[in-house]
């Protein structure tokens, strides 16, 4: 979700994919290429745009910075394209431009007015800076504020302000910029005519960013808020480099760290109040519910199209979900939902070929930005382009295909239970036999499951799509697979993980993981420099955890009974995936994820609270009888081979 640097430029991308290795003279050739383009992009705007810089006044009074790049041909109205963000808008000056401008080139070579503005407290702007801040749905008077009457102000003052505007407005901005995106639409501006929340961060306690399910995204918090939650060093300026870990290895520092408490203690020194503030909410109170968006997305006005990508490690939630809210909540609104084979805001910068290991064969982001995104803007915008656009643009992964829907879900998904079976086998046939059967293993918090492979001090995005083998051969994680299919199974939809489960201490996460088998005779890329097998290789398609004390409600956690079967169950985000005909679907359950997500110390207790001598092992079982058939419900549209593994 959140990164305190802004998207790499094309340049900036190839030259670290190109540092690990000597340069060819044809990486050299692709560089040179690339940064004679940005020069020429960069003299292009100087060229045929004209920066100016305001301080407008919003309804309390407190005055917000926007930076404007205008066209200087002024033969012709254009529309106004805004982005609000708390990263800065830096270069400041009207003398200093951006290198870029909008969402991609197109919007610079058609013609637009940009608008950048630093929201409250961040940047050049005045008031307070508050993450995530509440929408307030009744305002009373001029003293209360949200994000979305600074966003109406904002509006009014820019329609009123900049000459030749064609009284039309769009928005759009990813992760952080997303959320504002979101509060623009909120806003309700009549001008407002299109809107573009991308990885918009939306519910940061259930499925985004810092915690999911309950569980605590340790590596990621912990990067992020090292830098961006620190107090900045002066006046408008921001946070300084980020932290030193001494050590690439997360997995040791973060374990030498001890429990989760000692962050703070060892490290931030109460110097990060947002930290504090993350680390104590550890149930689901009004604190969060304040900060969640989705009830509040009813009669929008604005056109609106949330982007997002199956394989975003930060704000894969709140695409999804703020499409479904709109969807559910104001059916008259123009709604379309995209979804490609992302990291976070890959879409924005990347050609999107490929995510680690697994390539999509096409440059889907390219695709994107060209066929996507700027016909959208065109559409509500200048009246341009197709007449009526689908409701979701979404790209099928395995089958590597751009599809056009209705809506999403697919309709003509239908609901099917993949269920674990004795001897590690999964199957589309409910267990049969009477007996609690059961398989178990001790789960250690002193040696949690890694949730990479490789090395690594933060939540990298390739986690996403990372090979499994070196989970699977662990004793602290459960694996069941099909036999290799038939047909191809294409999977799209929710997933729901229902686990019949016990454990001898008094609270646990469960980790699921729904896996691509490759069969063992799948090419190798190529080129391929880093020497990846692909054979037998299994890619993650979607992993989400729960702590299971929230089994009850996010509200409410409670304590399992030592020993005492008890049933847990959890939504994954979607997928759009094919199983191609050979391979085989997987399926792992784990209860660390380390160090992506905090240790469960497996005491009921309050994590930040714990001491050393608080962690200690479990058994855990997981039930797969009649009566307590654990498994992963899916949206099967090709359901041929749903038995391929009885």
């Amino acid at each position: 979700m959140m990164k305190m640097r802004r998207p790499l430029g094309v340049v900036a991308i190839l030259v670290i994919a190109f540092s690990a290795a000597p340069l060819t003279a044809q990486d050299r050739q692709v560089i040179d290429e690339q940064r004679r383009k940005a020069e020429e992009l960069r003299n292009y705007i100087k060229a045929n745009y004209t920066k100016s810089e305001f301080m407008p006044p919003m309804r309390d009074g407190v005055h917000l910075f926007v930076a404007v790049y205008a066209p200087k041909d002024s033969s012709k109205p254009y529309p106004i394209w805004m982005q609000r963000t708390p990263y800065t808008v830096a270069p400041y000056g009207v003398d200093n431009y951006r290198g870029s401008l909008g969402p991609s080139e197109f919007f610079v070579r058609e013609g637009y007015i940009f608008a950048y503005c630093d929201v409250r407290g961040r940047g050049k702007s005045e008031g307070k800076f508050e993450h995530v801040r509440p929408f307030v749905p009744n305002k009373t008077g001029p003293n209360e504020v949200d994000e979305a009457s600074d966003s109406y102000d904002t509006i009014e003052f820019l329609l009123k302000t900049i000459p030749n505007n064609n009284g039309r407005v769009g928005v759009s901005g990813t992760s952080y910029p997303g959320f504002y995106a979101t509060m623009a639409a909120l806003s309700g501006h009549p001008a407002l005519k299109a809107v573009s929340p991308q990885a918009p961060v939306t519910e940061w306690f259930i499925g985004d960013d810092w915690r999911h399910n309950g569980t605590f995204f340790l590596a990621h918090a912990f990067r992020f808020f090292s830098g961006f939650g620190r107090p900045t060093p002066g006046e408008n300026e921001i946070p300084g480099p980020g932290f030193d870990y001494g050590t690439p290895d997360g997995y040791d520092f973060f374990l030498r760290m001890g429990p989760l408490g000692n962050a703070d203690r060892k490290f931030f020194k109460g110097k990060i109040e947002w930290w504090r503030d993350l680390v104590a909410h550890d149930t689901y109170t009004d604190y969060w519910k304040a900060r969640d968006p989705l009830p509040y997305l009813k009669n929008i006005k604005a056109a609106v199209m949330t982007v997002g990508g199956w394989f975003d490690a930060e704000d894969v939630y709140g695409p999804q979900h703020t499409y479904d809210a709109i969807r559910t909540q104001s059916p008259g609104t123009v709604n379309i939902l995209t979804e490609g084979p992302w990291s976070h805001g890959q879409w924005n910068y990347d050609a999107g070929e490929y995510l680690g290991d697994v390539h999509f064969n096409q440059k889907t982001g390219d695709y994107f930005r060209e066929h996507i995104e700027f016909p959208f803007f065109q559409h509500f915008l200048k009246d341009q382009g197709e007449e009526k656009l689908p409701g979701a643009y979404v790209f099928e992964t395995g089958r590597n295909e751009w599809h056009k829907l209705e809506s999403w879900p697919p309709k003509n998904a239908a609901k099917t239970t993949f269920y674990f079976q004795s001897s590690g086998r999964l199957s589309g046939k409910r267990p049969s036999i009477a007996d609690e059967e059961s398989d178990e293993y001790v789960s250690d918090p002193a040696k949690p499951v890694p949730h990479i492979s490789w090395t690594s001090n933060q939540m990298t995005y390739e986690y996403m799509t990372g090979d499994q083998r070196f989970a699977s051969s662990r004793t602290d994680v459960l694996v069941y697979e099909t036999e290799p299919l038939a047909e191809d199974v294409t999977v799209a939809g929710p997933l729901t993980a229902t686990l019949y489960v016990s454990t001898t201490g008094t609270d646990s996460d469960w980790v699921v993981k729904l896996i691509d088998v490759y069969p063992g005779n799948y090419p190798d890329p190529e080129p391929n420099p880093k020497g990846v097998r692909m054979g037998g290789y299994q890619q993650l398609v979607r992993g989400e955890p729960f702590r299971g004390k929230f089994r009850r409600g996010f509200e409410r956690p409670v304590p399992f009974e030592p020993g005492k079967p008890d049933k847990v169950e959890f939504q994954l985000p979607d997928v759009f995936h094919t199983f191609r005909r050979g391979h085989r679907i997987m399926a792992q359950v784990e209860s660390s994820w380390f160090p992506l997500v905090d240790r469960n110390p497996q005491k009921f207790m309050k994590i930040d609270e714990a001491q050393p001598s608080d962690f200690q092992k479990a058994t855990q079982r997981v039930y797969r009888s009649a009566r307590m058939a654990s498994g992963i419900t899916v949206g099967v549209i090709a359901s041929s081979a749903v038995s391929a593994g009885d």
